[in-house]
């Protein structure tokens, strides 16, 4: 892991998982839903198929020495993730994919507060014919 120099040291600049501070990596690919994305009056009129990629940096308090309890409370909730981006793709017509990926991304930051970084890539596979998809990732990190 290279560490630019005006990183903290506790502080990963991307979604790998690092035992030394203790964080483990959560993802969540390919999530599908049929969302109203994009500036074209046809793409508010009517829904289009997107994928929602998600990478999480989320504190592993096992990390770096042992294996945790194996119970649900101790890690982040992958469902409920997936349901925080699925219920802000299906919420009306957005725009942008990036204001997409940046609402996704703050959310799970604001759902739960282990997660130290989120990563959401929003994709849309069906927009130009010689492309399997276009789309952006954005990053965004706690405090």
């Amino acid at each position: 892991m290279s560490i630019a120099p005006d990183v903290t040291p506790d502080a990963t600049p991307d979604a790998t998982p690092d035992a030394a501070p203790g964080l483990r990596r959560v993802f969540i690919r390919r999530l599908g839903v049929a969302a109203r994305l994009g500036v074209y009056p046809e793409e508010e009129a009517a829904p289009q198929r997107v994928l929602i990629d998600i990478e999480l940096l989320v504190t592993d308090d096992a990390a770096p020495h042992g294996v945790g309890e194996d119970r649900l409370e101790r890690v982040v909730d992958y469902e409920a993730v997936a349901n925080t981006a699925r219920g802000l793709a299906l919420a009306g017509h957005t725009r942008l994919a990036e204001t997409l990926a940046e609402r996704i991304a703050c959310a799970v930051l604001a759902g739960d507060g282990r997660i130290r970084l989120a990563r959401v890539t929003v994709e849309k596979p069906d927009i130009i014919a010689d492309a399997e998809g276009v789309g952006v990732t954005v990053e965004r990190r706690r405090g």
